[in-house]
């Protein structure tokens, strides 16, 4: 008998990291704002229109030989060069904005104080960011409720950029991902509660319709976690628009209408029952009148018609004895 035996290569079997480690690196932030250092930008006019130019007529004393003409035109073309490229270097932020600078690809910091800069390095490639608050409203999405009922559903989200380079650099398109992420919470929260209470197995939770205050902050707190990896604030998040599906509408408001007849009918029938008890017990305490139990049943059928009926009653005088 031939057993085989298959070995794994030690090097295979070490090159495969555990899932938790490869799911720790994926949700690592790469990027973060860093502060970049600039120059006030009136103290860099006078470097870039006085201080180069001056330097550049100041290496003409360099002609006085063949060789140290030579290096000193070489460092006046580099000069003329630097001088035209720091007419990049200007920057100026606005309130509530910011530019990513980046190095031929690398990021380099963020400017956010508002004013008039000055790079150093003219060779910065800038990206403006606005830290202003926005307003987004997602589209009508058409979703099942926690009884699988099709409902439209829409909200308001409020938000803005806290952080630049995640924004910039951890999501491709950070516009198109406040879309896409707000949406997806929606649909989440939305499947997870029903439109109304209205099944026995709703009673005393909480319903799309008549808890805004609970909606709106377990939306603000799902939303705010999808995007706080591009660096985005959720400052409120709230249902803009509600309602059950067109194909359903009607039937759904008919049921609202017939449990709404039912509660109300209820209340009339306690009332009356009240009304009626009261009627007996202040006739046998003051001793109006002595009723068997055949008489007040028919006084209590009477009264109930009477107190319950839709329509107005006509009465029927009774000429004879209560007997008859």
């Amino acid at each position: 008998m031939i057993s085989r035996r298959y070995h794994l290569p030690v090097s295979t079997m070490q090159a495969m990291p555990p899932p938790q480690t490869i799911a720790q690196q994926t949700d690592e932030i790469m990027f973060k704002d860093l502060e970049k250092a600039t120059i006030n930008g009136f103290v860099g006019i006078g470097i870039h229109i006085l201080a180069v130019p001056a330097l550049i007529l100041i290496l003409a004393v360099t002609y006085v030989t063949t060789v140290t003409a030579f290096f000193g035109v070489i460092l006046q073309i580099a000069l003329a060069i630097v001088w035209f490229l720091q007419w990049n270097s200007y920057l100026i932020i606005n309130p509530n904005e910011a530019q990513a600078l980046q190095f031929f690809g690398k990021y380099a910091g963020t400017v956010q104080k508002e004013g008039f800069h000055f790079l150093i390095n003219p060779l910065y490639q800038k990206q403006k960011i606005s830290f202003r608050i926005r307003n987004f409203e997602s589209a009508k999405l058409k979703v099942n409720d926690v009884n699988a009922n099709p409902i439209e559903i829409a909200a308001v989200v409020v938000w803005k950029v806290v952080d630049a380079a995640e924004a910039l650099f951890e999501v491709d398109n950070y516009h198109g991902y406040v879309q896409i992420q707000s949406e997806a919470a929606l649909r989440a929260m939305a499947t997870k509660y029903p439109y109304d209470i209205i099944e026995d197995k709703d009673i005393g939770g909480v319903a799309l319709s008549s808890h805004q205050e609970v909606i709106a902050q377990e939306l603000q707190l799902s939303v705010e976690a999808r995007l706080k990896r591009a660096g985005i604030e959720v400052l409120e998040a709230r249902i803009s628009h509600l309602a059950y599906s067109q194909e359903i509408a009607q039937a759904m408001l008919r049921r609202q209408q017939a449990s709404a007849v039912v509660a109300a009918r209820s209340e009339i029938v306690k009332g009356a029952v009240g009304m009626v008890e009261l009627a007996l017990e202040q006739l046998s305490a003051k001793g109006i009148i002595d009723l068997d139990e055949d008489k007040k049943a028919t006084m209590v059928s009477n009264l109930l018609v009477v107190l319950c009926s839709e329509t107005d009653t006509t009465p029927v005088v009774n000429t004879g004895t209560l007997y008859q």
